[in-house]
């Protein structure tokens, strides 16, 4: 690698970052799935310096080199050089992108993944804007969750999780976008799916990424506010109420240390409990009065369905009402296709065919919402 010049990522002339990170830093965070490094470069050769922490839960990035995948892996804690690509054609300019496949963890404080820079025998080259900036906002659907390992498979692993098959990926790059998440499994508008009012994205939703723990990404800037006049989103993505949905199937959550109690009921006969159903649409309404707020003219889409769609009335209910009370007719509410014995991925969550599927919805709506701007 003697023949390799060697760069800090601050020194790069020409690089994209997706995923809401801290802009400019050296290195660089990568806290969400699906951000990344994209850059366009010529030579034969092309090393990225990384850094890597976890402590239970491994990290895994992927390598698209011209749009192909051409590598998923797992990284063990420690700082290394990944090649990226070698043997190339040095003339041609090469499309790459390294992104992060693992969702941020609120279960493991020291899981971090920094990029430092990069070697080449090449030159960098600008790489342009997309067409459209979407953010998707979820739980373990939206981080990719199912979309490896066999049918069948509980497990509860970052090998199961990821960016490269997910409908957000495959939405984003059907529209030629730049795509923006933040996910994490388990959690809904009001509510984790066992219950833990604290698992809820709306408390996390204006930080960079509420979504991690721990002193080293508070260090990185994670907890800090998200600046959010540093890109125009076009559309906002909302995936959430599976879990909220779940919570009412599940016993009581309660906190040892505090005493704290929460819990959706059902009546006897199976319905949702109403004072507990329009606590969760209260919770609904609030958000999207949020998203608005941070996202002034964006489209805000909301869409419900790939695990079951038992809480359909009342999300649509929630966007009436906020339709109402704000005068906002800029969102909609989108059902996605429910997930199949065919579609199925491993820990009962939605497979690639799932994603796939919404995402050709998803895809289809935007683009004939877009050609009317």
């Amino acid at each position: 690698m003697n023949h390799l010049k060697k760069y800090a990522l601050k020194d790069i002339p020409h690089y994209k970052v997706h995923g809401r990170t801290v802009p400019g830093a050296c290195p660089l965070p990568l806290f969400f799935s699906g951000s990344a490094v994209e850059l366009n470069v010529s030579g034969a050769e092309l090393w990225a310096d990384l850094e890597v922490s976890w402590e239970n839960l491994e990290m895994w990035v992927t390598v698209e080199v011209n749009g192909e995948l051409l590598s998923r892996q797992m990284f063990m804690p420690g700082t290394c050089s990944l090649c990226l690509f070698r043997g190339m054609n040095p003339e041609t300019v090469k499309n790459v992108r390294l992104t992060r496949e693992l969702q941020a963890m609120t279960e493991d404080e020291d899981c971090c993944l920094l990029v430092h820079g990069f070697q080449t025998d090449g030159c960098f080259h600008p790489v342009p804007k997309g067409k459209y900036t979407l953010e998707f906002v979820g739980d373990s659907i939206t981080s990719g969750e199912g979309t490896y390992g066999a049918v069948g498979e509980a497990d509860w692993i970052p090998m199961y999780m990821s960016y490269s098959r997910d409908y957000a990926k495959m939405t984003a790059e059907a529209l030629g976008a730049d795509a923006f998440l933040i996910s994490k499994g388990g959690w809904g508008v009001l509510c984790g799916w066992d219950n833990n009012p604290h698992s809820n994205i709306p408390s996390r939703y204006e930080q960079l990424c509420g979504l991690c723990c721990g002193k080293r990404n508070e260090s990185l800037g994670a907890f800090a506010p998200y600046d959010f006049s540093t890109r125009k989103t076009d559309a906002v993505i909302v995936n959430l109420g599976t879990n909220d949905a779940s919570a009412f199937q599940q016993p009581a959550w309660h906190d040892p240390a505090t005493g704290e109690t929460f819990k959706q009921h059902l009546n006897p006969d199976g319905t949702f409990f109403e004072d507990d159903l329009n606590r969760f649409k209260k919770a609904v309404v609030s958000f999207l009065e949020m998203l608005r707020r941070h996202n002034p003219h964006a489209h805000i889409v909301w869409c419900y369905g790939m695990l079951g769609y038992d809480l359909t009335t009342a999300i649509t209910d929630a966007i009436n009402r906020y339709t109402a009370k704000s005068g906002d007719h800029n969102l909609v509410f989108l059902q996605l296709p429910n997930t199949t014995a065919e579609t199925v991925g491993s820990n009962e969550h939605p497979g690639v065919l799932s994603h796939q599927r919404a995402a050709r919805v998803l895809t289809e709506y935007l683009q004939d919402y877009f050609s009317k701007l």
